[in-house]
C-alpha cells in the first residue's frame, strides 16, 4: 500500500459461495473460490450483466484431521463417509478409544464442504450432530481441543495442533501430491472477478509496463 497511498483493500472471508455472491452483487471486485462458479450462479450473473472470469491460481488437498492425541492413523473413504452420516459413531469401531466421535464439518456456503460432499459423501447428508464452522482455521481449533474430534481442512491450514490421517493406499495429502493432481481430494483453487472497464485498464497497463511495452 506504500505505493498506492490512496487505494484502499478491504478483506474478507466467508466461504466460497459468499466470494462468488459478492461479484455476482457487484460488492467485490476479486473474489477467491475452492470451487469452479455453478450454472445457475453463472445465470443469475449474466442475468445481472456481470460477466464473472475465473482464473485457477492453485491446487489444494482437503485432508480429514484429527486430535494428535487419536491412536487413529487412517481411514478409507467408506469409513470416513460412515462418520460423517453418523453411521459410526464411536472410535472403537476403527480401533480407536471407546469414546464417540465429535464431527467437525464447514457450512454448506463453504466449496471445501461442496469438494467433500461430492468426493467422501456422494451426496449423503451430513450426520445432524455435526458441528458446522465457517472456516478452515476454526475446524483447526476445534479439532485440536477435543481428542475425540474429526474435521477437514485445506491443507494449508494443516499445522502441529491436528494430526493428518492418511486416506488412499497410505497417501496424505502433500504438496507434490496435489501438483501432480494423484491425491484423490485434490481442488482447484480459481479467482473469480468482475471484470470493469476501470479495472480492465488499470490491470492491463499494470502488466503492459511490466513487460516494458512501448507504443
Amino acid at each position: 500500500m506504500a505505493n498506492n497511498p490512496g487505494v484502499t483493500i478491504e478483506i474478507s472471508g466467508g466461504g466460497s459461495g459468499n466470494g462468488i455472491k459478492a461479484i455476482i452483487d457487484g460488492t467485490t471486485d476479486i473474489g477467491n473460490a475452492s470451487r469452479f462458479i455453478k450454472d445457475s450462479e453463472l445465470n443469475h450473473a449474466l442475468g445481472r450483466n456481470i460477466y464473472p472470469v475465473p482464473f485457477r491460481i492453485a491446487y489444494d488437498c482437503i485432508v480429514p484431521v484429527v486430535h494428535p492425541f487419536n491412536p487413529v492413523a487412517d481411514l478409507s473413504i467408506d469409513e470416513l463417509k460412515q462418520i460423517y452420516t453418523g453411521e459410526a459413531r464411536n472410535w472403537n469401531k476403527f480401533s480407536g478409544k471407546n469414546h464417540e466421535i465429535a464431527v467437525i464439518s464447514r457450512d454448506t456456503s463453504s466449496g471445501t464442504y461442496e469438494v467433500w460432499e461430492k468426493k467422501i459423501m456422494d451426496k449423503a447428508a451430513i450426520y445432524p450432530g455435526a458441528v458446522l464452522k465457517p472456516g478452515n482455521s476454526e475446524v483447526v481449533t476445534e479439532v485440536s481441543k477435543n481428542p475425540y474430534a474429526i474435521g477437514y481442512i485445506g491443507l494449508g491450514y494443516y499445522n502441529s495442533l491436528v494430526k493428518m490421517l492418511s486416506v488412499v493406499d497410505g497417501i496424505k495429502g502433500q504438496k507434490t501430491n496435489a501438483a501432480i493432481i494423484r491425491f484423490e481430494k485434490e481442488n482447484d483453487l480459481p479467482i473469480d472477478l468482475r471484470l470493469s472497464e476501470s479495472l480492465i485498464t488499470s490491470l492491463t497497463d499494470k502488466y503492459m509496463e511490466q513487460a516494458g511495452h512501448q507504443e
